[in-house]
């Protein structure tokens, strides 16, 4: 019944295999190297010396003609054991910018893999918790601040002081990195990433990878074996001591939740970034590994085949699909698509409040504080910076980020300086007369934005705390565009960082009105612009940022448990995936006497959707049954 099944066992093995004292007994995946799966190397360049294709090389020595290939700047297309890898040497930086050159990946950073835990801690520093997530069995990739001066190339991570690092995760890794260390007489670091094309699902097989990876790698190391199931390695990061995942997948995924929320068969479809989907069955809740965003034919392929395969695997025949309320994301469309089931649409901000409460196994109402970059909201705008009290079978929302005007849509998302201005015309009535707001852009996309804005044309408001973030980005003079998402926020987030004064005051805010009241930022915006005159530094102005971020989330929360008598605070969203914010939420709210709930076994990001969207779809159905 596994993708060992076409190797049949040799003597050795077979005996081994029905030896109750052996402790091969009844070892479904029993090999060795004459009757297991063996490795094939291909080299595009058959021509070049020592390049060879040959079925009969001996795996040392495949290995050792891959070591030379990276040494010499190569870039190599490494069959893993979820899907197709991408490596190179992480510390030559051609070799790191032609694989990016090649891989259509222009900032976003890479993970490396090393040998073991010591050459992690000489490169990044490794707090204890960290050690224990990199060795443990499910072999993250875990987040890491780099040592200053560590031995990698500028293009491992461009403009980030943390790099993502794992250790080998299969025999075949481990295998490379002794002959690596053999031959290059040093402690490799290789950057091991995702096989595909960008936003593309990773590649499983020999041939597809041969033909869709053919302008990126130099040479292919496939093996025998089929890969059943396409998943990519899992993110992990440590804050406040805790690992919370980023990306859940090898290692993860399938773990189930329990929900205890009934029996109902449910679909979950989840979000159009991040996705994934879940499957429920007897109390349980089964989330799919990382699928990617839901952009294009692939990608919805894959989230299909997923969907086939759990639901066999498991034995989930679903009565009722929970979607998304936003008519645009592919997963909704799915879900609107499907005949004979019951539909349950949940508001995206309230799938990551239960996202949280379920991983918990929290009853009752809870304050949930649910920000991020875009989320459809009840009202048809764009939300994400929600302060809601909820259950399982609905939310109120009792506070927001005041809106602002969102120009162009998505292009506003991909271009931070939009927002920035969006924020200075709500703050100041004009855009400030100085050198520094029209050095943006280029003129004329300055005054046709600007005239957007003004005239409400092509616009549609947000309460997007993400979009916050990608404001101050622009004003501090960080990042006025992006090219992948999240990006001005990681940089606004390592700039606050390398704030190493005592911690400054806080902006000042406001908070307004009901129903929902709004959290008024134009007053720490004032501010800032006055800072940015007076001289004060990114890193200033970027922690005092965060600082007063966190004073609001405090003020709202104590102003809900007054009002509300609620004392459980759920902290959902990709905002929290800041381990400055996170931390920061995490200390003050208990210091003012909150019971305080975070993500540990499904990203706080949009991944964890479904998660949300299968525990109050599966309350709906229980409380009518």
């Amino acid at each position: 019944m596994t993708t060992m099944a076409e190797f049949a066992m040799c003597p050795d093995c077979l005996h081994e295999y029905k030896d109750p004292e052996n402790r091969r007994f009844h070892a479904q995946p029993n090999a060795c190297p004459v009757c297991g799966p063996r490795i094939i190397l291909h080299e595009k360049n058959e021509t070049a010396p020592g390049a060879s294709s040959s079925l009969h090389l001996t795996s040392r020595a495949i290995l050792s003609r891959v070591a030379d290939l990276l040494h010499a700047g190569g870039i190599v297309a490494w069959k893993g054991l979820g899907g197709y890898q991408l490596a190179c040497d992480a510390r030559q930086a051609t070799a790191v910018e032609e694989l990016r050159r090649r891989k259509r990946r222009s900032e976003k950073p890479f993970a490396i893999m090393v040998a073991d835990v010591d050459v992690a801690a000489s490169l990044c520093f490794v707090s204890p918790e960290e050690r224990d997530a990199l060795l443990s069995h499910e072999r993250p990739i875990v987040l890491l601040r780099r040592h200053p001066g560590a031995d990698l190339a500028d293009g491992v991570s461009p403009g980030n002081p943390n790099t993502g690092v794992m250790l080998p995760c299969t025999p075949m890794h481990d295998l490379l990195f002794r002959i690596l260390r053999e031959r290059w007489s040093a402690d490799p670091a290789l950057i091991m990433t995702s096989g595909n094309i960008s936003e593309e699902p990773i590649v499983i097989d020999n041939a597809e990878a041969e033909q869709h990876l053919a302008g990126i790698a130099d040479a292919f190391v496939h093996h025998n074996r089929r890969i059943h199931t396409r998943v990519d390695d899992s993110v992990v990061r440590v804050v406040s001591g805790q690992g919370m995942l980023l990306r859940r997948a090898r290692g993860y995924a399938p773990q189930p939740v329990f929900l205890g929320r009934g029996e109902a068969e449910v679909l979950a479809c989840g979000a159009q970034q991040k996705n994934t989907l879940c499957l429920t069955r007897a109390g349980f809740a089964i989330p799919s590994q990382h699928l990617g965003d839901l952009e294009n034919f692939e990608t919805l392929r894959f989230f299909e085949e997923t969907l086939e395969r759990m639901a066999r695997l498991f034995h989930v025949t679903p009565t009722a699909v929970a979607y998304d309320l936003h008519p645009g994301y592919l997963s909704t469309q799915f879900a609107l698509k499907l005949e004979n089931l019951r539909r349950i649409g949940v508001q995206h901000h309230h799938a990551h409040i239960a996202s949280c409460m379920a991983e918990h196994q929290l009853q009752g109402r809870v304050i949930g504080v649910a920000w991020d970059g875009t989320g459809f909201g009840a009202d048809s705008t764009i939300w994400g910076g929600e302060f809601l009290a909820a259950d399982y079978l609905g939310f109120d929302r009792y506070a927001r980020l005041r809106p602002v005007l969102l120009a162009g849509g998505d292009s506003g998302v991909r271009e931070p300086w939009r927002v920035a201005r969006s924020y200075l015309l709500d703050t100041f009535g004009a855009i400030p007369d100085s050198p520094r707001w029209s050095a943006m852009a280029a003129p004329e996309r300055l005054r046709v934005i600007d005239a957007m804005l003004t005239r409400r044309v092509n616009t549609i408001p947000t309460s997007s705390a993400g979009r916050l973030f990608d404001a101050v980005a622009s004003l501090i003079g960080l990042r006025h565009s992006v090219s992948f998402e999240g990006q001005a926020a990681m940089m606004l987030e390592a700039a606050a960082d390398a704030h190493r004064d005592p911690a400054p005051d806080q902006y000042d805010f406001a908070l307004t009105g009901a129903s929902p009241a709004e959290i008024d930022f134009r007053p720490m915006i004032h501010q800032m612009v006055a800072g940015l005159e007076a001289g004060q530094t990114q890193a200033h102005i970027a922690a005092r940022f965060h600082h007063t971020l966190v004073a609001a989330i405090v003020e709202v929360c104590r102003r809900m448990r007054t009002d509300l008598h609620l004392n459980r605070v759920c902290l959902s969203g990709g905002c929290f995936q800041n381990a400055l914010l996170l931390a920061g939420c995490i200390e003050s709210l208990r210091g003012e006497g909150f019971a305080v709930f975070s993500h540990r076994e499904v990203p706080a990001n949009d991944g964890g959707i479904s998660l949300g969207q299968a525990a109050i779809a599966c309350e709906q159905l229980r409380h009518e049954a």
